[in-house]
């Protein structure tokens, strides 16, 4: 019988060792160019450390795909329609992870509640099959996000070392916990050395602590590198192209942080 419940117990250890998951909204105060450089970058490093993960371009006038230089496939928001399987909404890029578009240039604001519980079942699907769900999002002129299932996600705000985008930055999570409330709120500041960027990090959580009640997380930060700009312009991610660029062991630090966060 002890034997029994032993073998039970590590059962139940291993079942509960199976990382869940992962469903992360990154939102930037840094223009398009720059933002979508960091973020496929990013999700290029989490599949360079072994994560299957996938990408969603959520804006309202998705931009990735012209980036990443891919062809167009129907929207997430079609297969929610039943348009087409959802297979067809996702494709796998030569860098190691897929992507999707959440909705190819449709509002969604005023959807109603029957398209809202469709996105979120195919959300929960695509939870299944990914280890890591980014998605690339921007918040509306109500200060809502693109779809209510994002709600309940980690929150990753991108912003630079300038004063206006990290003023921008704070304003950002401010709306977030206005609207969404309080969860897990991480930073990531790119185009600065590691030290800027963790007073920077500091000055922020301390700010937040004191007037929203918050708590932030430092999401780590992306050197100033020209590897990434000449890694760009090769259709590569910086990872692929220069191993030993600063970039690089930067983005494996980030990917190494959210596999076991």
């Amino acid at each position: 019988m002890a034997d029994q419940i032993m073998d039970q117990a590590a059962g139940l250890r291993r079942m509960l060792a199976v990382p869940r998951p992962r469903r992360i909204t990154l939102l930037s105060t840094l223009p398009a160019p720059e933002r979508n450089v960091v973020f496929d970058n990013l999700c290029a490093g989490m599949a360079h450390a072994g994560s299957n993960c996938l990408l969603v371009d959520a804006r309202r006038h998705p931009r990735m795909g012209t980036h990443l230089g891919v062809m167009r496939r129907p929207a997430l928001l079609d297969a929610a329609h039943g348009r087409n399987p959802l297979e067809d909404s996702v494709q796998r890029l030569d860098a190691g992870y897929s992507f999707a578009v959440l909705q190819g240039g449709k509002h969604l604001a005023g959807r109603p509640r029957y398209m809202d519980e469709a996105l979120c079942r195919i959300f929960d699907r695509l939870s299944s099959r990914y280890d890591s769900v980014f998605i690339d999002a921007e918040l509306d002129e109500y200060d809502s996000l693109p779809a209510s299932v994002l709600d309940r996600s980690r929150m990753v705000v991108h912003i630079g070392a300038d004063a206006e985008s990290i003023k921008s930055g704070y304003a950002m999570i401010k709306r977030l916990v206005t609207n969404v409330g309080t969860g897990e709120y991480g930073v990531l500041v790119s185009g600065t050395e590691p030290a800027r960027a963790g007073l920077i990090y500091a000055n922020l959580a301390k700010t937040a602590s004191r007037y929203l009640a918050v708590s932030l997380q430092d999401m780590g930060s992306i050197p100033p590198d020209d590897h990434l700009g000449r890694a760009a312009r090769l259709g590569r991610s910086v990872i692929d192209a220069f191993p030993l660029a600063l970039a690089s062991a930067a983005f494996r630090r980030i990917a190494g942080q959210l596999s076991v966060s």
